[in-house]
């Protein structure tokens, strides 16, 4: 247990200093590709079946194997290094904990969009936005640019860093890859069209219970790390109070309503997806006009919150392990 927590606070560390590299295979690909041959053949076995619950059991299918294997695969090869060598095990399961965490990677790409926004750039800004944000981002404007990049460097604090970082203190990198393969098949099964309203049901229903705690936790301890930041903390409170409910997620609006309350901006409002307008509350109050330094700002809060994630979480594995 102890050298579990050790492998997940170094792997936060690794992150932190260099990020994912770009030339290295990354395991969600992995999965990535998983979730889509398994998609593939399951659709081929439900080709004379296409009702409603043919598919949400296909669907179902597919989370359990994904899943399944996804915890499986990497508790099997840990267990095998351990009986080869304790160290052997900490170097591996440490090098999974930096893979899986995703902070440096976040602020690195929603840099590209403040600097692209600081050089005038505004094409150059929809293109880096683009590349972080599932909206349509060709008709944005700077406001809209930043406000998008804001909105998901808040909303994955809690799904690329501190959801996995919670997970991981509980049962390591194992249970870290687990939480990966439950946020990825929502990432690209998730989705209320005609595609994946069915076959998508159940993975897009177990994100938001496995993201159910970890993004409130998360929305707490963001509005501790405000203060720290120097951001308007009692602000981020109001808000989150008020607004931690105006989305259609019930995870999402949690940590956005932090940061909008912290920069004491407005946030979110209606977007554009594959062409269609979605209505959407607006979270926070116009204080002050968003501008691009916010982006930087957002960064500095999911790393502080990310922070004191694994120092409270680590603390409390730590006592647990010494006196049980």
């Amino acid at each position: 247990m102890i050298m579990s927590l050790a492998a997940c606070a170094a792997g936060f560390f690794l992150d932190f200093i260099f990020g994912d590299p770009a030339w290295l295979y990354h395991p969600v690909r992995l999965i990535g590709k998983g979730i889509s041959f398994g998609e593939r053949q399951l659709r081929k076995l439900c080709s004379s079946n296409k009702s409603g619950r043919g598919l949400v059991a296909a669907g179902a299918v597919l989370w359990v194997c994904i899943a399944g294997i996804s915890f499986l695969f990497p508790l099997g090869l840990l267990i095998l290094a351990q009986k080869i060598h304790p160290v052997l095990r900490f170097v591996l399961e440490t090098f999974w904990c930096y893979q899986i965490i995703a902070a440096r990677c976040l602020c690195n790409e929603s840099v590209k969009v403040y600097e692209r926004l600081k050089a005038d750039d505004l094409p150059g800004a929809r293109r880096a936005v683009s590349m972080i944000v599932g909206r349509d981002t060709e008709n944005l404007s700077a406001e809209g640019v930043t406000k998008a990049a804001v909105e998901t460097v808040a909303e994955n604090t809690s799904d690329g860093v501190t959801a996995p970082l919670i997970y991981m203190l509980i049962g390591g990198a194992p249970l870290g890859f687990l939480y990966k393969a439950v946020n990825t098949m929502d990432s690209m099964l998730g989705y209320k069209n005609d595609k994946y309203l069915y076959f998508g049901r159940i993975p897009a229903k177990l994100d938001d219970i496995f993201n159910y705690i970890p993004a409130r936790v998360t929305a707490l301890f963001m509005i501790a790390a405000a203060f720290f930041c120097g951001l308007d903390g009692k602000n981020a409170w109001r808000i989150y109070r008020r607004d931690r409910r105006k989305h259609a997620s019930p995870n999402a609006a949690q940590t956005e309503a932090v940061c909008a309350g912290a920069l004491r901006v407005m946030l979110a409002g209606d977007a554009v997806y594959f062409g269609k307008v979605y209505k959407k509350e607006f979270i926070g109050d116009a204080l002050r006009q968003i501008e691009p330094e916010d982006i930087r700002k957002a960064g500095r809060l999911m790393y502080v919150t990310a922070f004191l994630v694994l120092c409270a979480c680590g603390l409390i594995k730590y006592t647990l392990s010494v006196c049980f």
